[in-house]
C-alpha cells in the first residue's frame, strides 16, 4: 500500500501545474493598454495642445488682414482761445495683394489752424487706395507671416504624432517587459509547485526505504533553489507592473495602478509574429510620409518664405497713395464730388549699399541648404532604424517558430524521464536535470515573443506609424 500511495505521488507529478488564477483575474491585452495610454495620459493632452497652438498661430496671423478703424482727435486750448481742433476717423482694409483700401472723416477747425488742415464746416469725407509698387508688390511681411502660420499648423499636427509616437512606444516597451515577469512568474511557480511535490513524495519514499536519502537532500536543494527563482520573479512582476502604472491615467488628471489580479495576454494568445509581405512593397512611401521627415520639409517651406520676404527686401520701398475728397451734404458724400478734390503722395526709401538685406538674403538661403542636409541626415537615419527593428522582427519570427518545437521536446525528453524514473530506471538527479532543460527553454520562447512584439513595436516607431 506504501509503494503504490508512492506511486501515486509520483503520477500526479505527469500532470502539468499551470498556474491560473481565472476566476479572479482580469486580462488588460495590450490593445486596450495602448488605447488608455492614447487617450488618457498627461502627455497624450499634452500633444493634442499642439494643434491647437497651430490653430492660435494662423488666427493671430490672419488677424494681419483684420480691417482696422482708426480714430485721431487733437485739440489745443490756450488763455481761452481754440487754437486748433483735428478730428480724423476712417477704416483701413488691408488686401491679400498688398493694396491698403482706407476711408475717413476728417473735421478740423481752430483760429490758428494749419491752413493745409483746413477742412468745410461740414467736414471733408475721403477714400482711397495705397499701392506697393516696389517692395511689397508680391509678398510683404503680413502675407509671409501668413503663409509660415499655416505651415506651422501643419507642423504643429506632425509634432502632435511624433510626441504620440514616442509615448506609445515607451508604454508599449514597458508592457511587453510586464509581459516577460508575468510569463516568467508562470513557469517558476508551476516550477515550484513540482519541485515541492517532488520533494514531499522523495521525503515519503525515502522514509519508507524505496529512494537512498541522498535524495532527499537533493530535492531539498532544487526546492530551495526554485523558491528563490519564484521570489525573483514576484520581485520582477511586481517592478514591472509599478512601471506600466505610470502610464495609466484618468483623463490625464488621476494615475492608476496595476492590481494584483490584472495580468497581460498569455504567450498562447499571440499568434501574430511575422511581418506581411506588402509592407516591404510601401516601406519607402513609409519612410517618406514620417511625420519628423514631414515636419523637416515643412520648415524648409518656411524658410523659403522667410527667403522670399527677404529678397523683396532688396527692392526700393515705393508705394502709391491716392485719396479722393468730397464734400458732404446731408450725410451724402457724392453730392458735391469732383474728380479734381484729391490727395496723392508718393513715398520712396532705398538703402545705398543694401548690407543689411543682402546678409539677411544670404543667412536666409545658408538656413535653406543647412535644414536640406538635415533631412539627409534624418531620413537616413530613420531606414537604419527601421531595417534594424525589421530585420530583428523576421529573425525572431523564424526564431519562435523553431524554438516552440524546441519547448515540445523538452517537454518530451523531461515526460520519458519521468516515466523512466516511476519504472526505477533513471535518477532523480536526470529529473531534475530534464526539468531544468524545460524551464530554461520556456523562458528563452517567452523572451524570443516578447523580443518579436518589441521589434514589431520598433518598426512602426521608427516608421513613425504608432500615432496613426
Amino acid at each position: 500500500m506504501q509503494k503504490l500511495l508512492y506511486i501515486l505521488l509520483l503520477l500526479i507529478l505527469e500532470v502539468q501545474i499551470g498556474f491560473s488564477n481565472i476566476d479572479s483575474t482580469t486580462v488588460l491585452s495590450y490593445d486596450k493598454f495602448i488605447d488608455i495610454v492614447k487617450t488618457n495620459h498627461p502627455v497624450s493632452k499634452q500633444a493634442a495642445l499642439q494643434s491647437s497652438k497651430g490653430k492660435a498661430s494662423l488666427q493671430s496671423s490672419r488677424g494681419g488682414f483684420d480691417p482696422k478703424v482708426f480714430t485721431d482727435i487733437g485739440q489745443k486750448y490756450y488763455e481761452g482761445a481754440q487754437y486748433y481742433s483735428l478730428a480724423n476717423a476712417g477704416l483701413k482694409i488691408p488686401t491679400w495683394m498688398g493694396i491698403e483700401l482706407q476711408a475717413g472723416y476728417e473735421q478740423n477747425q481752430g483760429l490758428y489752424l494749419n491752413p493745409e488742415n483746413t477742412t468745410p464746416t461740414d467736414g471733408l469725407m475721403y477714400a482711397g487706395i495705397s499701392v506697393p509698387v516696389g517692395q511689397g508688390l508680391f509678398i510683404d511681411k503680413r502675407r509671409a507671416e501668413l503663409e509660415k502660420a499655416k505651415k506651422f499648423q501643419e507642423i504643429t499636427e506632425l509634432e502632435q504624432k511624433i510626441m504620440l509616437n514616442e509615448l506609445l512606444y515607451e508604454s508599449g516597451k514597458a508592457y511587453w517587459d510586464w509581459f516577460i515577469a508575468h510569463g516568467k512568474l508562470q513557469v517558476f511557480e508551476e516550477a515550484y509547485e513540482l519541485a515541492k511535490e517532488r520533494y514531499l513524495a522523495v521525503k515519503r519514499g525515502a522514509a519508507l526505504g524505496d529512494l537512498p536519502s541522498i535524495d532527499t537532500l537533493e530535492a531539498g536543494i532544487q526546492l530551495q533553489n526554485r523558491d528563490l527563482g519564484l521570489q525573483q520573479a514576484h520581485l520582477d512582476f511586481k517592478n514591472t507592473s509599478e512601471i506600466l502604472s505610470m502610464y495609466l491615467w484618468v483623463d490625464g488628471v488621476v494615475p492608476l495602478e496595476i492590481s494584483d489580479g490584472t495580468i497581460p495576454v498569455s504567450r498562447d494568445s499571440i499568434t501574430e509574429y511575422s511581418i506581411k509581405n506588402s509592407f516591404f512593397s510601401e516601406l519607402d512611401t513609409l519612410i517618406s510620409n514620417h511625420p519628423e521627415l514631414l515636419q523637416y520639409q515643412y520648415k524648409i517651406e518656411q524658410m523659403e518664405i522667410d527667403k522670399r520676404w527677404k529678397k523683396e527686401q532688396l527692392k526700393p520701398v515705393l508705394n502709391l497713395k491716392y485719396n479722393a475728397l468730397s464734400k458732404p451734404v446731408n450725410g451724402n458724400p457724392f453730392t458735391m464730388y469732383n474728380g479734381n478734390n484729391y490727395t496723392w503722395g508718393l513715398e520712396f526709401r532705398f538703402p545705398v549699399f543694401l548690407r543689411k538685406e543682402r546678409g539677411d538674403f544670404k543667412m536666409a538661403d545658408l538656413k535653406i541648404q543647412e535644414a536640406e542636409w538635415d533631412i539627409v541626415t534624418k531620413q537616413a537615419g530613420i531606414e537604419i532604424k527601421a531595417n534594424m527593428a525589421i530585420n530583428q522582427w523576421s529573425a525572431t519570427t523564424e526564431q519562435i517558430n523553431l524554438y516552440s518545437q524546441t519547448v515540445k521536446d523538452y517537454f518530451g525528453l523531461l515526460d520519458g524521464e519521468r516515466k523512466m524514473f516511476n519504472a526505477g530506471e533513471s535518477s532523480l538527479f536526470m529529473v531534475n536535470s530534464r526539468e531544468i532543460g524545460y524551464i530554461q527553454a520556456q523562458l528563452k520562447l517567452i523572451d524570443l515573443i516578447a523580443k518579436n512584439q518589441k521589434a514589431s513595436l520598433s518598426t512602426n516607431f521608427a516608421l513613425g506609424l504608432l500615432a496613426q
